[in-house]
């Protein structure tokens, strides 16, 4: 990035420079000297401009090369001073941007046209005027969009100057200037028509302002109201899930339930049935008179009492067996004798694989036995 000749330039440029650079990012300190020597040194007028290229509206102040109009004077002298735009665009950024739009309509033939684009137009004081304060359009009445122009504007003689301006919601023309005019007149003309009509501008730019704050405030509501509806949805759409849950958590326990009742059933059948092999398994039960059989009163932990006789041969996992087959027996039980206190081991384990008979386990030809209901546990 080449440096400013400082020699060349006055401090408040250099510093109007740098702060442009800075403002437009363009690395290149000769295109920021020359964008600004274009535009006057007027910072904001160039930044501006600068804006609008970046944005895609053509230059304002700085117009492309490739589309100026052209203006050939009697002594062959060639003068570039309009903007690319064309002019239904020029009217529309005057509108959009509220700005002061200044339109000529150049005369080829007319006898003032060149005097007029040498001394006055390209003054650089009016350059200066024109730069900072409007938008500026051209154009010459024997090119087809000038014609169209020169028809709506309907000039008397060229030189030809309109200003052209938003005002009660239309684009007015507030000012007309016709003939030769020199520089000083025409900016103090210029000065006193924009002095004339900025209320409007200003009054517009307020009523924009506001519309702009009750968009944004509409905006805002509009924005508050979608939320407030997703939030009401979310929480409609939470409370459907746990609905869901519930059924579904219902829907789970009346299967476990239901389940259960079958497993509880099946069990039930299960044990009913083993009842009934014990039952038919059991050896016939011994005659009263028989020297070897055992007369054994059980007491069932309902306090009822049942009684049967039993060979002292037999092993004690016939008694569980009787026991068990008995419809008011506990599901699970032990057999616990009274003198001594002791269980009697009557299902076969570590310590007893094969349980022993009545009289191996003590048992007298008469015995009172006690079940104990260990279901629970």
């Amino acid at each position: 990035m080449a440096a400013p000749e400082e020699q060349d330039l006055t401090q408040e440029q250099t510093e109007k420079l740098l702060q442009f650079q800075d403002l437009t990012g363009i690395e290149s300190m000769d295109q920021c000297r020359h964008t600004l020597e274009q535009h006057n040194w007027n910072i904001e007028a160039a930044v501006q401009d600068r804006l609008n290229e970046q944005e895609g509206v053509p230059s304002v102040f700085n117009p492309p090369p490739s589309r100026p109009l052209q203006v050939n004077t009697a002594d062959h002298r060639i003068y570039s001073y309009v903007v690319s735009r064309p002019q239904p665009r020029a009217l529309n950024d005057a509108k959009r941007e509220l700005r002061f739009l200044l339109v000529y309509l150049h005369g080829d033939d007319h006898q003032d046209s060149d005097e007029f684009c040498r001394n006055t137009l390209c003054a650089p004081e009016v350059i200066s005027l024109i730069n900072t304060r409007m938008l500026f359009w051209a154009c010459s009445t024997n090119k087809p969009e000038g014609y169209r122009v020169s028809q709506a504007l309907r000039e008397n003689t060229y030189p030809f100057l309109a200003m052209i301006m938003l005002k009660d919601r239309r684009m007015t023309v507030v000012g007309r200037l016709e003939g030769l005019i020199q520089p000083d007149d025409l900016i103090n003309q210029l000065t006193f028509i924009i002095d004339a009509n900025q209320t409007y501008l200003v009054s517009e730019r307020l009523e924009r302002s506001v519309c702009r704050e009750e968009r944004n405030q509409t905006q805002v509501l509009r924005q508050q109201q979608d939320e407030a509806y997703l939030a009401s949805l979310r929480a409609d759409q939470e409370k459907e899930r746990k609905k869901r849950e519930e059924r579904e958590r219902k829907r789970r326990k009346e299967e476990e339930v239901k389940q259960q009742k079958l497993a509880e059933e099946r069990r039930r059948q299960n044990l009913q049935e083993e009842k009934e092999r014990k039952l038919e398994r059991l050896p016939p039960e011994p005659s009263p008179d028989d020297p070897e059989s055992v007369k054994i009163i059980f007491k069932l932990p309902n306090d009822s009492r049942v009684e049967r006789r039993f060979h002292f041969s037999q092993s004690l996992t016939v008694i569980h067996d009787f026991l068990f087959s008995l419809k008011e027996s506990p599901e699970k039980f032990q057999i616990e004798a009274n003198f001594p206190r002791r269980v009697l081991p009557c299902i076969p384990s570590e310590e007893w694989p094969n349980p022993p008979t009545l009289q191996e386990a003590g048992l007298s030809h008469t015995e009172v036995l006690f079940v104990q209901d260990l279901t629970d546990e």
